[in-house]
């Protein structure tokens, strides 16, 4: 073909990065989206980012054995953003994929933390991986009349 392509998709940017099996992992994780979504003139929510992004680090690290890193994936792409947590237990998380079946209890710290994932996500889900896991979720971009001045 000669001269410049008149399409060319874009290349979706993406970041990959081992944290310490820790709640200090946390923390790191969520900078990290918020900063990779800062780069983007048209962005998934990054506030929800966050959350969804605290709650897969969060589980990792509580319903895992082992002292090793836990991986976290941002891929950016034109239609949004998709985050990945790998671990290395194959075991599916919970009911990510299923409907909640009962009312989580309201005295307890825990429990709710995949049924924000299904409700605050477009998409959801698990996969295997050749060390355990990765477990998902993805967000549409934001339109420009609906973020935040």
């Amino acid at each position: 073909m000669n001269g410049p392509a008149l399409h060319e998709p874009p290349v979706p940017a993406s970041w990959r990065i081992a944290l310490p099996h820790t709640v200090a992992a946390v923390p790191v994780a969520r900078a990290l989206v918020r900063t990779a979504l800062a780069e983007l003139e048209h962005a998934a929510d990054s506030d929800t980012a966050e959350l969804l992004t605290a709650e897969l680090v969060a589980n990792a690290v509580e319903h895992t054995a082992g002292n090793g890193p836990i991986e976290l994936v941002v891929e950016l792409l034109p239609t949004g953003c998709q985050v990945e947590v790998h671990d290395p237990d194959p075991a599916p998380p919970g009911d990510l994929t299923h409907p909640y079946r009962a009312e989580p209890d309201p005295w307890q710290e825990h429990g709710r933390g995949l049924l924000l994932i299904r409700a605050l996500s477009s998409s959801c889900g698990h996969r295997p991986t050749e060390a355990g896991k990765a477990v998902w979720f993805r967000l549409p971009v934001v339109p420009p009349q609906r973020r935040p001045v």
